[in-house]
């Protein structure tokens, strides 16, 4: 269990957050959290700034399929950040296993391979309870917690560039 709330986070004082264009993939499997994660997203990049019509939501069939759809966004370059949100339950197969760690590393990826922030918001939680409770319930809706940092990946990417020529911090 996390030691820390991140769902209760300070407002970041964004100077310039109205300008920031926000994907969010979604996966419609388990829609009863993945639904309340993105609605979390949502509100926080609202209540920090971000235009409405700069926050684009595209649903995906599953968790599986949200590299794709992730790395897709990534590559188009219009995105300063892109969210992939997902959740995975563990049944009595592998098959838990197997597309937590493919998700993990396609999000991955995206990091490496693009020059856009992906940020990764799977639940993959032993029950339903637990989910629920990571989606808005007692722990918090890590969907906030994502959308958090999506914003500071952003300005840590903002202050890159700003150091550019720079010897020195």
């Amino acid at each position: 269990m996390a030691t820390v709330n991140l769902s209760d986070y300070k407002p970041l004082e964004i100077n310039n957050a109205g300008s920031f264009r926000i994907g969010i993939v979604v996966s419609e499997w388990n829609d009863f959290v993945t639904f309340n994660l993105r609605d979390g997203a949502v509100e926080v990049l609202k209540k920090e700034g971000v235009k409405v019509e700069n926050i684009k939501i595209f649903q995906v069939p599953g968790a599986f399929e949200l590299n794709f759809a992730a790395m897709q966004l990534c590559k188009e370059g219009i995105y300063d950040a892109v969210i992939a949100i997902g959740c995975v339950i563990r049944g009595e197969t592998a098959h838990f296993d197997y597309v937590c760690s493919a998700v993990a590393q396609g999000i991955k990826d995206c990091n490496i391979l693009t020059e856009v922030p992906a940020i990764f918001c799977l639940l993959t939680d032993d029950t339903k309870e637990q989910s629920i409770a990571r989606s808005g319930g007692s722990l918090g809706n890590k969907g906030i917690e994502a959308g958090v940092t999506a914003l500071q990946m952003i300005q840590f990417k903002q202050s890159l560039s700003e150091k550019q020529g720079n010897i020195g911090f």
